[in-house]
């Protein structure tokens, strides 16, 4: 008997109705403590505050000299004032000679400024040699300089106890560099998400194994695991699955077993052998089957549980065609993904405008997605211009590849003039 669920008379669930079932009750992984250096790309799971003050002292931003802002306040190249140079304060070294009046400290960027002095006189504004050089006896200041100049003061940047990160935040290289220097070795992230993929279809063998008559590659399971480790999950790949039930629901137990998120790719339409839902529904509760997207209709999403704390496993059957799979990945799997690595917004990404560079139709009620390439709009400086990357077909991969961008064309618009404008979804990240 045909549960309500999948019904195939009833009506396509929406994009926002079928996230907002998917992303009920999913909370973020617990938290792990790891070494900073491997945090980049991970949540934090807890607020930060600065453990020391930075700079934890007034020192240099210039290599130079440090001087009484008032020794030097009428020097000029015409008339420079002559100063006695006391000793040296390299970077890391505690300042020993103070500075008295008429003398001068020669200081490198980063070294702490001797007792005495309020401002730096660059080495460049003076007669010293630029570069490698012994301590001279005397400079001569030929720029004159007022207090504080050249001077990074102690606590211009973060104070001890002061916030610098977030919980929710994601570690970057710059953050990263900036919990460095506030005293972290360590921090508390949100443990990654644990990912099995699954292609199923009798058809499928591995890349690179010479095909037979009816066979094709699996192209699915490599791009759905590179897919959720470019989200930052840790993914792992079952072998392919032949179309007969037990076998697949053999390898769903198995996967429930040790991940946080199972991936099909393939068999949830309404075909004789399409037997994965049905799998779905005998290892979890099914909860949605068919979403109005174009490309992507036969989506089904369950919950599994596993173990005596009856951990909650997530269980995506996503269609077959390769595109119909990346495309409802990045509308449905990502945003789950991301509540379970922490991130605040798990529904955030860019988007943009852009003009089509051609007509669009379509042919039913489903939001679509179209695959677009993006270019500079020659109408509109700043602007993009948005062309079909080639064929629309949930089939065609080197569309897909060619892409920019996801078009997007909502439901109740079936025909869109060139001209018009869309948003558009970008699919590339920084340095792509």
């Amino acid at each position: 008997m045909t549960s309500v669920v999948a019904d195939p008379t009833a009506p396509l669930l929406r994009l926002e109705s079928a996230l907002e079932r998917m992303l009920a009750g999913v909370t973020p992984l617990p938290a792990e403590e790891i070494e900073l250096e491997g945090a980049v790309g991970r949540v934090l799971a807890e607020p930060l505050a600065a453990l020391v003050t930075m700079p934890p002292w007034d020192n240099s931003a210039m290599d130079g000299f440090a001087v009484r802002s008032v020794d030097v306040a009428d020097a000029t190249s015409e008339r420079p004032v002559r100063l006695s140079v006391v000793g040296e304060v390299p970077a890391g070294q505690p300042a020993r000679h103070p500075v008295a009046a008429g003398t001068a400290v020669r200081i490198f960027t980063g070294a702490m400024l001797p007792e005495g002095a309020d401002t730096v006189v660059p080495v460049e504004d003076t007669d010293a040699p630029w570069g490698v050089a012994d301590l001279p006896t005397h400079v001569a200041v030929r720029q004159a300089v007022t207090s504080g100049e050249h001077v990074r003061a102690a606590g211009s940047d973060v104070r001890a106890g002061q916030p610098v990160a977030s919980a929710g935040e994601v570690v970057r290289p710059a953050t990263l560099a900036l919990l460095a220097s506030s005293g972290y070795g360590r921090v508390r992230v949100h443990r990654r998400p644990r990912v099995t993929v699954i292609s199923s279809g009798d058809e499928l063998v591995p890349p690179g194994i010479a095909l037979r008559a009816g066979q094709i590659h699996d192209s699915n399971g490599p791009m759905l695991a590179a897919l959720a480790a470019a989200e930052g999950a840790a993914a792992t790949r079952a072998a392919s699955v032949a179309d007969d039930l037990p076998s697949i629901t053999r390898t769903l137990t198995e996967a429930i077993g040790q991940a946080d998120l199972v991936l099909t790719s393939g068999g949830v339409s309404m075909g004789a052998r399409d037997v994965v839902r049905l799998a779905l529904e005998s290892v979890g509760r099914l909860e949605l089957w068919r979403v109005a997207v174009q490309p992507g209709k036969p989506l089904a999403f369950a919950r599994a549980t596993r173990g005596a704390g009856a951990q909650e496993v997530l269980l995506f059957g996503l269609p077959g065609n390769p595109v119909s799979s990346f495309v409802t990945f990045q509308l449905f799997v990502r945003p789950v993904l991301r509540r379970l690595a922490g991130h605040q917004d798990p529904l955030a990404r860019e988007r943009w405008r852009a003009r089509l560079a051609q007509p669009i139709v379509k042919h039913d009620e489903r939001r679509a997605f179209l695959r677009v390439t993006l270019a500079p709009d020659p109408d509109r400086p700043g602007a993009w211009l948005a062309a079909l990357a080639g064929g629309q077909g949930s089939h065609v991969l080197s569309a897909l590849a060619a892409a920019d961008a996801l078009a997007v064309m909502p439901e109740e618009v079936r025909e869109l003039p060139a001209g018009a404008e869309v948003e558009v979804w970008p699919l590339h990240g920084e340095g792509d």
